[in-house]
C-alpha cells in the first residue's frame, strides 16, 4: 500500500512539474509579445517516442522494460538532452525535462532544441552486463529518430561515460560509421572531451560567483550548503571550498551534515561511495528540512525537484538560492522568497554547464580537433558568464524575477526560429 501512495505522490509531482513549466513558459511568451499559437507549439514535445526493449537477463529470462526519447523542438536545431535510467521515469516527466533542455539551449545560446530521454529500470539492481544489453537495446529501439544531426543523447541520472560509449558503439553498427558525434559525455578515448563529467557543477559554480558579486557577497567566507552530494553536488562542493568558500552544510538520501566552522570536503569526497552518499558513516545528522533552512549566505539545492516549497519558503535564511537541480523550488516558493528578497538563480540557467560542454564535445567530434582542459574552461566561464549578465539584465529591465527573465531569454530563440520556418 505505502509503494502506491509513493508513486500516486511522484506521479503528481511530475505532473506539477510539466504544468508549471508550461505555466512560465505561457507568462514568457506572453511578456515577449507572442501569440497564442507559439504556446501551443512550444508547450510540450513536437515528438515522443515510446518504445519497448527486450533484454535477455543472466538468469536466462527475458524482461521487456519501456523507454522514452522526446523531442521538444528543433527549430534552431538538432535536440539535445540526457537519458536517465530510473525506476520512476514517467512520460510527463521526461517531456518536462525536454521542455527544460531547450530552455537551456537557448538561455546559452547553442544551435539546440530540448531532448530527453529515460528508461523504466533500477540499474543499481541489474548486473554490469544486463546494464549493457538494455543501453544497446535502447539505442537499437530510437535509432531511426536520432543521429548527429537529428538528436544527440547525453548522460543524465544512473548513467554514466560506459553506457555512453555502448551506446556509440550500437550507433555505429547499425550507422555502419564511426559516429562519435552520436552521443555526448563519453570516455576520453573514445572522442570525449575534458571538463564534461564536471561541467554541470562549474557552470553553478560560475552562477554562484556571479551572484555573490550582484548581492555583494564574498565568496572567499561564504557560508554556503549544498543539498545533494551526487556528481554535481560534490563538485560543486569542492570547487567552492577550493574557491575559499565555507561549505557548512551537505546532505545525501540519508540526511544531513552540519558544522558552522565549515566541513572537511576533501575527507568527505573520499568516503562517499559511488551513488553519493556519505552520511551514513556519521551519527550526529541532520534532518533534510533542518538543513535548507540553516543560517546561510548561499544555498544550493543540488538534489531533486519540490524541494522548497510554499511551507519552508519563509524559513529559508539565504541570501541566495542558485538551483543546481532541476524543480527544487515550487512556483509559489519562488512568488514569496522574491518578495523576500532572496535571489534565485533558476535551474535552466545555473544548470546550463553541462549542456554546453557537451555542445563543445560535438562541435570537436565534428571537427576531428579537440580541445584543451584550459581551452574549455576558458570557453564555460566566458558563455556561462554572458548567459548570466544577460538573464539578470533582463530581470532588471522587465521587473521580473530571474526565473521567468531566463525563461524569456531562453524561449526566444525557438520562438523567433519557429517563426522563420513558417510553423507559427
Amino acid at each position: 500500500m505505502a509503494d502506491k501512495e509513493t508513486e500516486q505522490m511522484s506521479n503528481k509531482d511530475e505532473q506539477d512539474i510539466l504544468k508549471s513549466t508550461q505555466t512560465i513558459i505561457r507568462k514568457a511568451l506572453e511578456k515577449l509579445g507572442y501569440s497564442k499559437e507559439v504556446f501551443e507549439l512550444l508547450k510540450e514535445p513536437m515528438r515522443m517516442i515510446t518504445v519497448k526493449i527486450p533484454v535477455r537477463m543472466d538468469d536466462g529470462s527475458v524482461k521487456v522494460f519501456k523507454g522514452f526519447r522526446a523531442q521538444h523542438n528543433d527549430a534552431v536545431g538538432p535536440t539535445k538532452g540526457g537519458i536517465r535510467f530510473h525506476p520512476n521515469v514517467t512520460e510527463k516527466e521526461v517531456s518536462a525535462l525536454s521542455i527544460w533542455m531547450s530552455l537551456k539551449c537557448g538561455i546559452v545560446d547553442l544551435p539546440y532544441g530540448g531532448g530527453k530521454g529515460g528508461i523504466i529500470c533500477d540499474p543499481r539492481n541489474m548486473s554490469f552486463r544486463e546494464v549493457e544489453r538494455l543501453s544497446r537495446g535502447y539505442v537499437r529501439a530510437i535509432s531511426q529518430f536520432v543521429g548527429p544531426t537529428k538528436d544527440i543523447p547525453a548522460p543524465d541520472v544512473f548513467t554514466n561515460s560506459q553506457i555512453m560509449a555502448w551506446m556509440m558503439d550500437e550507433y555505429s553498427k547499425i550507422d555502419e560509421f564511426n559516429s562519435p558525434g552520436f552521443i555526448t559525455g563519453k570516455p576520453l578515448v573514445l572522442g570525449g572531451s575534458h571538463g564534461r563529467e564536471s561541467a554541470t557543477a562549474k557552470g553553478v559554480t560560475i552562477c554562484i560567483r556571479e551572484a555573490a558579486r550582484k548581492k555583494g557577497i564574498d565568496l572567499k567566507g561564504a557560508r554556503v550548503v549544498v543539498q545533494g552530494f551526487g556528481n554535481a553536488g560534490s563538485y560543486l562542493s569542492k570547487f567552492l571550498s577550493d574557491a575559499g568558500a565555507k561549505v557548512i552544510g551537505i546532505s545525501d538520501v540519508h540526511g544531513g551534515l552540519y558544522d558552522p566552522d565549515g566541513l572537511d570536503i576533501n575527507y568527505l569526497l573520499d568516503r562517499r561511495d559511488s551513488f553519493g552518499t556519505v552520511t551514513n558513516l556519521f551519527k550526529d545528522t541532520i534532518t533534510n528540512k533542518e538543513l535548507l533552512e540553516l543560517d546561510c549566505d548561499i544555498l544550493v539545492p543540488a538534489a531533486i525537484e519540490n524541494q522548497i516549497t510554499e511551507e519552508n519558503a519563509p524559513n529559508i535564511k539565504a541570501k541566495i538560492i542558485v538551483e543546481a537541480a532541476n524543480g527544487p523550488t515550487t512556483l509559489k516558493a519562488t512568488e514569496i522568497l522574491t518578495r523576500r528578497g532572496i535571489l534565485i538563480v533558476p535551474d535552466v540557467l545555473a544548470s546550463a554547464g553541462g549542456v554546453t560542454v557537451s555542445y563543445f564535445e560535438w562541435v570537436q567530434n565534428n571537427q576531428g580537433y579537440y580541445w584543451s582542459e584550459e581551452e574549455i574552461e576558458e570557453k564555460l566561464e566566458a558563455v556561462m558568464v554572458k548567459a548570466f549578465n544577460n538573464v539578470y539584465e533582463t530581470a532588471v529591465n522587465r521587473q521580473v524575477d530571474m526565473r521567468l527573465a531566463a525563461y524569456m531569454v531562453g524561449v526566444r530563440k525557438m520562438a523567433e526560429a519557429s517563426k522563420f520556418r513558417g510553423w507559427v
